[in-house]
Parts: C-alpha cells; sequence; structure tokens
C-alpha cells in the first residue's frame, strides 16, 4: 500500500529549496530547450544532410563530450580559487548560446564539429561550478532533493526541446536548418534569468580575496570515498554511451524520419518525471543500494534496444533509460558534494566530470565501431555488458559513509 505522506513529504521538500535552487533549474531547463531542439536532429543532419560516417557521429560526439569535461575540471578549480562561481557559471551558459546559430550556418562536418566544440565549451565552463553552487546555496540534508529538482527541470527542458523539433519540423516540411534557429531563442533567456535571479551565496563570495593556487596536496584531501564516486560515475558513463544512437536506432527500427525526436521526449520525460523523487529518496536511503537499483533499468533498456523490430520497443528502451539516468545522475552529483570539502566543491566535480567526459568519449567511439563493423545489436549488448560490470564495482565499493567521508 501507498504511503500516504511521501507525497506531502516530497512537496514540503520542494518548499523548502529557496529560489535560487529553482532559478538555476529554470535555467538548465531553458538551455535543455534549446540543446535538445538541436541534439534531437543532429545525428540525422550529420548522416542524412551531409553524409557523415557512423564512426565520425561517435567522435564528435565523443570529443566534443570529452572537451566539456576537460574544461570542467579547470572552471570547477577556478571556482574555487576565486570563492565565486555565479561569474563563470553566466560566462558558460553565454558561450553555449552563441554557438546555436554555427548548426543552422553549418555547411560540412568541421562547422558541426566547431559548433558542438563551442557549445561543449561552454557548458564545461558552467557545470562544475553551477553543480557547486547548488550544494552552497542549500543544507546538506536538502542536497538530495535540489539536485533532484535541477535534474528534474533539466530534463523537462529536454522533454519540450525535442517536441519542439517535432514541431517545427512539420512546420518547416523537414527541414532541419531551419528548425535548428528556433533554438536561438531559449538559449539567450537563460542568460538573462540567470543573471537576474541567481545570487551568489555570502560565504562563496565573502570578502575573503582569491585563494592560494590548487596543489598537490589539496587534491589529496579529497578522499578515497570521492575516488570511489569518480570510478563509479565513470563506468555508469561507459554503460550509457552518446543518446545520438538512441535517435539512430530509432529510425533504423521504422520510426519516421520527423517523428524521430519523440525517442528523446520519452527518455527525457520519465527521467523528468523520477529525478526529484529519486533525488528526494537518496537523502534518507542507502546510496549504494540505489545506485544498483539504478543499473536495472539501463540494463533492460540496452537489452530491448538490441532486439528492437519496431518503433515501440525502441520508445520502451528509451524510457527505461531515462528512468535509469533520472535514479543515478542527481545521486551521483550529491555523493560528489557530500564526500568533497568545501574548498574544493567546485575541483571536486571538475575532476568527476573529466573523468565522466572521457569515459564517454571512449564508450561513444566505441559504440560507433560497433554498429558499424557488427550492427546495433551488438552494440547495445556491449552497452548492458559495461553496466553489469559497474555493478560488480559497486558490490565492491565499501567507502560511500566511511571514515574518509
Amino acid at each position: 500500500m501507498a504511503d500516504p505522506a511521501r507525497p506531502l513529504a516530497l512537496a514540503a521538500g520542494l518548499r523548502a529549496l529557496p529560489a535560487g535552487i529553482w532559478a538555476l533549474g529554470f535555467g538548465s531547463m531553458l538551455m535543455d530547450i534549446s540543446s535538445e531542439l538541436i541534439h534531437s536532429l543532429l545525428p540525422l543532419f550529420m548522416v542524412g544532410v551531409l553524409g557523415t560516417s557512423l564512426v565520425t557521429v561517435g567522435i564528435v560526439e565523443g570529443v566534443a563530450e570529452a572537451t566539456a569535461a576537460f574544461a570542467k575540471v579547470f572552471s570547477g578549480t577556478l571556482s574555487d580559487y576565486l570563492g565565486r562561481r555565479k561569474q563563470l557559471m553566466v560566462f558558460g551558459y553565454a558561450l553555449a548560446a552563441f554557438s546555436k546559430p554555427l548548426f543552422p550556418l553549418a555547411a560540412n562536418i568541421d562547422w558541426v564539429f566547431a559548433a558542438r566544440f563551442a557549445d561543449r565549451i561552454g557548458k564545461g565552463i558552467r557545470s562544475a561550478p553551477r553543480d557547486a553552487l547548488v550544494a552552497d546555496l542549500v543544507a546538506p540534508a536538502l542536497r538530495g532533493a535540489a539536485y533532484g529538482l535541477r535534474q528534474a527541470l533539466d530534463s523537462l527542458g529536454a522533454v519540450i526541446g525535442p517536441l519542439l523539433a517535432l514541431l517545427f519540423m512539420f512546420w518547416f516540411a523537414n527541414d532541419i536548418a531551419a528548425v535548428m534557429w528556433v533554438a536561438v531563442i531559449p538559449a539567450f533567456l537563460t542568460v538573462v534569468l540567470l543573471l537576474r535571479y541567481v545570487q551568489e551565496p555570502v560565504r562563496a563570495g565573502s570578502g575573503e580575496g582569491v585563494r592560494p593556487p590548487l596543489r598537490l596536496g589539496d587534491v589529496r584531501r579529497l578522499g578515497r570515498a570521492y575516488c570511489w564516486v569518480v570510478g563509479i560515475g565513470a563506468a555508469f558513463t561507459l554503460a550509457r554511451f552518446s543518446e545520438a544512437f538512441l535517435i539512430l536506432r530509432a529510425e533504423d527500427v521504422g520510426v519516421p524520419l520527423g517523428l524521430v525526436p519523440l525517442t528523446l521526449v520519452v527518455m527525457n520525460l520519465f527521467y523528468a518525471l523520477c529525478a526529484y523523487p529519486a533525488g528526494h529518496a537518496a537523502d534518507r536511503l542507502d546510496a549504494r543500494r540505489l545506485l544498483l537499483l539504478s543499473l536495472l533499468p539501463l540494463i533492460l533498456a540496452d537489452l530491448l534496444l538490441a532486439v528492437a523490430d519496431s518503433p515501440w520497443l525502441a520508445f520502451a528502451g528509451a524510457a527505461l533509460w531515462g528512468l535509469h539516468m533520472a535514479c543515478s545522475q542527481g545521486l551521483l552529483a550529491k555523493l560528489v558534494a557530500d564526500s568533497a570539502p568545501l574548498a574544493l566543491r567546485g575541483t571536486a566535480f571538475g575532476f568527476f566530470n573529466l573523468l565522466s567526459g572521457l569515459a564517454l568519449l571512449a564508450a561513444s567511439v566505441i559504440a560507433g565501431a560497433l554498429w558499424q563493423q557488427f550492427g546495433a545489436a551488438v552494440t547495445f549488448l556491449g552497452g548492458a555488458a559495461f553496466a553489469a560490470l559497474a555493478a560488480l564495482g559497486l558490490l565492491a565499493w565499501r567507502g560511500l559513509h566511511g571514515e574518509e567521508d
């Protein structure tokens, strides 16, 4: 029987979150509307319009994400060094906004690569300071809820973006470049929103001046529990390659070109609906058990996508993929914040995202090569195998709440 107090507890958690968390969430939502409107069509644009190979798609996606991951290390460390996070975060969002017009202007794969590079550099600059700022704005007991809310609103944007892509693909008669121009508007609205409504916490800009440069001894202070979080995050990313392959799989099993963005709509709808409840649960339940449970829908998603022979199976796989993301991403962010010292929180998120980005580069290139050489089924079976390895790593993890936290 369902617990009648659970909805009240969820609502109480939402009311306890400060306005800055909501502004960060809505900023993420607007930028994701822009990004996902483009990304839901970009693989089709690269393969169908520009004639790019699947291996090249994997390389472009992987290099773009790895570039973002490197930028996250420097921006996270710089935000710790300066004691300020908002300026770096807003600059990253602005750079991403200015990259959006490059996509519809692209005449060849080099233009797409440049646009993705600039977009992901912007993401890399903003992500670690933003994630650290979330932790700065709330008490530790509300971190799971705060990260869950941001992820939920971000995923809501990832639902709206592909829906807009569907609408404008119909409106513009499948002219992908014309549809991509629509994405420019919410990207610039994001920058305005964050400038106006996000306030730096007093502690983060308390007049202490800049901090000493990061030293090797500081990195060692992150501790063994943090290293386990980084390792598990990288393993999860290896098991979950670029979402570009979800889009290509949907087209592969017969989804009409104009309806392919529905794949990301389905995935992100489940992500948005489940992210906040999962984050709220992470403040109260055992983290390792929750992470283990989050791997089950990913394994099922990969198996479904491996055998899919109809659009419905592809959509079911995308839904399970979104459920996995909801149950894992906010929780991993909370674990990074919980395991890192306050003075190194930006650095901790930077290194976490670096390793995850490198894992995504490897996973995306491997996925593209497997698909081109052996077909889609082997690609998704490989993802299921990596997910099983991540589960084994979790079973060996004893440092979640140990003495080095």
